[in-house]
């Protein structure tokens, strides 16, 4: 954001938001939510997860077929899985 405002000052956060936003909705980005306080916006719209480095911030990209799903749980009556999403949360070793 501070890089935009620099060169664009009259670029506000909510024409950024609202963006952001529309790009959600035209699915040319996913929203990854990895904790209440913090969003990632991922231009990856293809199926795959994630690292996420809890120390240092890093989202890290990890392709479907790293990760194997064996099943899940029956939904309740009139709903479909529109989508899985699994993130592993890392930290180094202490």
């Amino acid at each position: 954001m501070a890089i935009t405002n620099a060169k664009h000052s009259e670029t506000s956060k909510a024409t950024v938001y609202n963006t952001l936003n529309l790009f959600l909705e035209k699915k040319m980005i996913r929203e990854v939510i990895v904790d209440p306080s913090k969003v990632f916006y991922d231009p990856n719209t293809y199926p795959h997860h994630h690292f996420y480095n809890t120390a240092t911030g890093q989202l890290t990209d990890i392709d479907v077929e790293d990760i194997g799903l064996t099943g899940l749980p029956q939904l309740p009556p009139g709903l479909v899985t529109e989508g899985v999403d699994i993130i592993v949360r890392v930290r180094p070793c202490v």
